[in-house]
């Protein structure tokens, strides 16, 4: 499918929106002179979605983050080693980034929710668009939450300085997690039915899947990815390999749309920093580096998303990775492959994936395992991610499906080598960690408390399971915490 470009025609007034860490309010314009017309309510949802793009999002760091702290990825690049070796600590860009981009894109959906029901317009699009914007920050805030627990609820648009506005304590959690799902409960009466480029239905229920498997409610999990199963809206692409690079195929639920265009107001820097050159722009040590570790959990021989594909541009591709062959250089060795197009000057035309079909399918085997154990349900839909990879479908008399744990253990192996790269497997790792706390009986591969101990002279300190909250936001509201550790 043709990228889907969703034109900025006259965001200024958000797109110049607040900094919650600088203290800086929504707009010079006012909104009352802003929000009048339903041009004006698409402008306003469209920057909602650059939003998304911005560098603390899904451009680079929301990446990085899922990926460099893991046992998939490694890199010599002291950008990110604070990152690799869990040493982070309140004054870490990405710590920072992490927090404020977020933050942007909420306020921006914020605006949206407080000013555009009150905009004359075609009632049934002024709905898809309140509920596109509670989407976006229920997105925004279930990003937030996994990496600093409770934070700042901030409802209502940024809109002066004053205090009282600007600085507010942390919410639990809990009350973060209500309000995230509590959006995506409304959106998804709202939202239309499909459109990888907007926020649908299907992405609803697919990121409130990965929402109640991160507080494993298994039920609802299994439940929500249900619905995007039999809605009829997307189909797994019979070659794993044509994923890549994202580009709005059948598969896609919801992704970032990049342009690679200067005017555009977009900048995805993901190629550039994970390729070789070429086809990156430049020639440096190189981020998300595949481990030597994960390159052998595979069987390269025969698993179609890690097997030889041929020769292509960047080296000898294998559908997940490219490799570029012995040697110390820059640009020699594995390379993250699923993106795959010139970087462009940091500014590459490649989509970003944040849900996708395959993730589905095996949120469904997990959750449906982690109810009732083996079952022929989950083993289907887990054989749907298996034989499109070329593996042989499994049986419930196959050792992987002998109880529980073993079919725990190859959802769990499943997740990683289908969704390598993409951004969840930190995540995955830390709730894994806190999987086993809560259930004596689970016991996974590897946890983010095992990484941690790596680094950290053996102690698998649950401090690390968390980012801190960034300094500059300490430093701004009088009325925020910090994690404990930090």
């Amino acid at each position: 499918m043709k990228k889907v470009l969703i034109p900025v025609v006259l965001a200024v007034a958000l797109l110049s929106g607040c900094n919650v860490l600088d203290k800086e309010p929504l707009t010079a314009i006012a909104p009352s002179n802003f929000f009048r017309t339903a041009q004006d309510a698409e402008a306003a949802i469209t920057a909602c979605y650059d939003g998304l793009q911005r560098k603390g999002c899904y451009a680079e760091v929301q990446n990085l983050i899922g990926n460099m702290p893991s046992d998939d990825c490694t890199s010599q690049n002291g950008d990110v080693r604070t990152l690799e070796t869990i040493n982070w600590n309140a004054s870490t860009g990405q710590v920072y980034d992490a927090y404020r981009d977020p933050y942007a894109a909420i306020n921006r959906a914020n605006a949206v929710l407080k000013y555009v029901p009150g905009i004359e317009m075609n009632p049934g699009r002024r709905n898809e668009i309140l509920g596109e914007a509670r989407f976006v920050r229920a997105l925004c805030y279930f990003n937030l939450v996994r990496l600093y627990g409770g934070v700042p609820l901030r409802l209502l648009p940024t809109e002066t300085d004053a205090a009282a506005e600007l600085n507010l304590p942390r919410a639990t959690a809990e009350e973060v997690y209500a309000l995230l799902i509590g959006d995506l409960t409304t959106a998804e009466s709202l939202v239309p039915t499909s459109n990888p480029a907007r926020a649908t239905r299907g992405a609803v229920n697919a990121l409130l899947a990965r929402v109640y498997l991160t507080r494993r409610q298994w039920a609802p999990a299994r439940q929500a990815a249900a619905k995007v199963l039999t809605s009829g809206s997307y189909s797994l692409l019979p070659s794993f390999n044509a994923l890549f690079p994202a580009d709005n195929k059948t598969e896609s639920i919801f992704e970032i749309q990049f342009s690679g265009s200067a005017d555009a107001g977009t900048s995805n820097t993901l190629p550039d920093i994970i390729l070789p050159n070429p086809p990156a722009t430049y020639s440096f040590q190189k981020f998300n580096i595949p481990t030597a570790e994960l390159l052998s959990v595979p069987d390269q021989a025969n698993d179609l998303r890690w097997s030889d594909q041929g020769v292509v541009n960047a080296g000898r591709s294998h559908a997940s990775y490219v490799d570029r062959g012995p040697g110390s250089g820059n640009d020699n060795g594995p390379f993250v492959y699923k993106w795959r197009s010139n970087g462009n000057g940091f500014n590459s035309s490649d989509n970003y994936y944040v849900l996708r079909l395959a993730e589905v399918y095996l949120a469904y085997a997990e959750a449906a395992n982690e109810e009732a154990g083996p079952s022929q349900d989950a083993l289907e839909h887990l054989n749907m991610v298996r034989q499109r990879a070329g593996l042989p479908g499994l049986q419930l008399t196959d050792p992987e499906a002998a109880n529980k744990q073993s079919l725990r253990r190859e959802i769990e192996k499943q997740r990683r080598l289908e969704l390598a790269f993409e951004g969840e497997r930190w995540f995955d790792l830390i709730r894994y960690a806190r999987h086993e706390t809560a259930d004596a009986s689970a016991d996974h591969a590897v946890t983010a408390l095992d990484v941690i101990a790596q680094f950290h002279n053996g102690t698998r300190d649950p401090n690390y399971l968390l980012f801190p909250i960034p300094l500059a936001e300490l430093n701004t509201n009088t009325q925020i915490q910090q994690n404990p550790g930090y």
